[in-house]
Parts: structure tokens; sequence; C-alpha cells
């Protein structure tokens, strides 16, 4: 081979003129597409919220709102039987001529202010007394929460009805030791005091949560109270009261606003009436019979309101003088 025979090697020509080098990235998106992005995104979350919150939205509005509105317009009128006149406030000041209004406010209050603290009572010392670890403790929470879901039935307050009658077992048992027993649930002297009995038996509610408390205090609170020398009552007084307190205070709020709403139990017991004499016309009662006896619904949408009244009332009382006395361990 000759060197005019050398065969001269070229280098492959690219395909693009681009100069060698990493492949080039994607052009990134502008601010305006990522915004737009996002509030897509953001949009599609709210209407899906909304979505699911719409049957709750509904009933709000159709079964809470709508009928306070309208029952906040009918107690300025005179309303019977589909017939309403605008009467202004002659509902409300209809309310101080009321001698029954006023006994039934009084029957409401001796009832919610006497049956809550013993009901609390009773709930928290069986709290305490389950508090001991005993065995079945699922068994006996059971049982004694029982009474808070049937107590305000109707099978239970008919039952009530008889147990507490002329020929009931009260006074089938009180026959045994030689007394002679009255007819309590129709005497008017005791026949609120049946109910009260009724509402203390519901203790069940009150007590679980009395008992979830109780578990959430430190024990080693009562081990220094214990080496102090401090003794069962005195620990329960300096230890377990104090700390129970947030407790105490949601449970008096709760039973107390249930309280005032009680109906079932004296419309059974005193067969819609409110008797014997009226006592046992709770504010509720005495409502339904304005509104659903007398057909004077103008006057029963002012009634509720007045209950309305009350309850914020005590309520906010409860509010306001639970910071002298409620303990929630971040206080000074």
């Amino acid at each position: 081979m000759t060197d005019n025979d050398v065969a001269v090697v070229r280098p492959k020509q690219r395909s693009s003129g681009a100069p060698p080098g990493p492949a080039a990235s994607a052009p990134s998106p502008s601010p305006e597409r990522v915004r737009k992005r996002g509030g897509s995104i953001r949009s599609r979350e709210r209407w899906a919220a909304l979505s699911f919150l719409s049957p709750w939205l509904i009933g709000l509005l159709a079964i809470t709102i709508g009928p306070m509105v309208a029952s906040f317009y009918l107690s300025f009128t005179d309303y019977s039987l589909g017939y309403g006149e605008w009467v202004g406030g002659e509902n409300y000041a209809r309310m101080f001529d009321d001698p029954r209004l006023a006994n039934a406010i009084k029957v409401t209050a001796v009832y919610t202010f006497v049956s809550v603290p013993l009901q609390l009572a009773a709930a928290l010392l069986l709290a305490i007394v389950l508090d001991r670890g005993l065995r079945g403790m699922a068994f006996y929470r059971s049982i004694f929460y029982l009474p808070s879901l049937l107590g305000g039935s109707v099978a239970i307050a008919i039952m009530w009805r008889q147990v507490f009658g002329t020929e009931g077992l009260v006074n089938q048992v009180l026959a045994i030791f030689g007394i002679q027993g009255e007819g309590w649930v129709s005497h008017p002297d005791y026949a609120l005091g049946t109910l009260i009995i009724l509402h203390v038996w519901t203790f069940g509610s009150p007590m679980i949560i009395f008992l979830a408390g109780l578990r959430q205090i430190p024990t080693m609170y009562y081990e220094a109270a214990k080496i102090d020398g401090a003794g069962v009552m005195q620990r329960f007084w300096s230890v377990t009261l104090p700390l129970l307190t947030p407790i105490i205070f949601f449970n008096l709020v709760l039973q107390i606003i249930n309280s005032f709403q009680s109906f079932t139990q004296a419309f059974i017991i005193s067969s819609g009436k409110g008797g014997p004499a009226d006592s046992t016309m709770f504010l509720t009662l005495y409502l339904y019979d304005q509104g659903f006896t007398q057909f004077d619904m103008g006057y029963a949408s002012a009634i509720a309101w007045l209950l309305l009244a009350i309850i914020a009332i005590f309520t906010a009382l409860n509010f306001l003088m639970s910071k002298f006395w409620v303990f929630y361990g971040d206080n000074d």
C-alpha cells in the first residue's frame, strides 16, 4: 500500500448542530400556572368538604335554625290553628300575670336544684368505689350505666308510676313493717319527690365520666399525701376533689341543662296534666299544655324562649363562678 492509498478517517457529523453537552431539561411551569393548579385543587377539596357536610347543614337549617326563627316570630303573635295575628310583646307581658307559669318555674327549679346535686353525689360515690379495681369492672359499668339509657323512656316512667302507686312495690315493702303507705304519685306533697328519685337513679352517665376523670389523677399525689399522714377523707378532700373539679363542672352544666328540659317522666306520671294540683307541672309540660292542648302556639313559643333564656342564664353563671372553684392544673 502506497502513501497515496492511505484512507483519511474523518469524524462523523452530528445530526444536530447543538454543541455537545447534557440534554436540556423541560421548561418549568410559570408561577401563574402553579397558582391556577393550586387554586383548582383547593376548590375541589372545598366542594368535597361541602358535599360531605351538606346533610348536616341541611339538618341545621331545616330542623334547628328554621324552627327557632319561626318560633321567635310566633312568640309575637296570637297564633292558633292556622290563624295568626301580630300582637307584639303581649305574650311576654302576659307571663307576669300567669300564676301557673310561676308555679311551673318554681317546680322546675326545685326539681333541678335538688335532683342534680344528689345525682352527682351518687355518681361520684359509685365512681370512687368502682375505681378501686373490682373484678368484672366492665360488667358493673354496664349495669350502672343502664339507668341512664332507660331512665328517660316512656316504659320506665310507666313502671315508676306503678312502683310508687297505691298498690305499688314501695307500699308493699312498707306493709311488711306495718307502715301504711301513701299513693305517692297521686299526692301533691310527694309526687315531685318520686320524679327527683327517678332522676337521681339515672346516675350512670355522669358516673362513667367521673370514673374516666379518676383514672387520670396520678397516683403519686395519693402516695405523697399518704406519706404525709393524710387519711382517706383527707386524701379525698385535698387530692381527689380539687383535681376532679373540671369533671364536676362539666357534669354540673350538662345535668342542669338536661333537668330544665325534663318532660317525659312528668308527662307519663301525671297523664299529661302536671298533677296532682300542678305539683309536677314542669316548664316544658306547661309549654306543651299551652301549645298542644290549649292551641295557643304564640304563648307557647314565648314560654319556649323563656326556657331558653333561663338555661342560658344558669349556664353563664356556672361559667362565671367556675373560676373560683374549678382547678385546671395550670392555674397559679
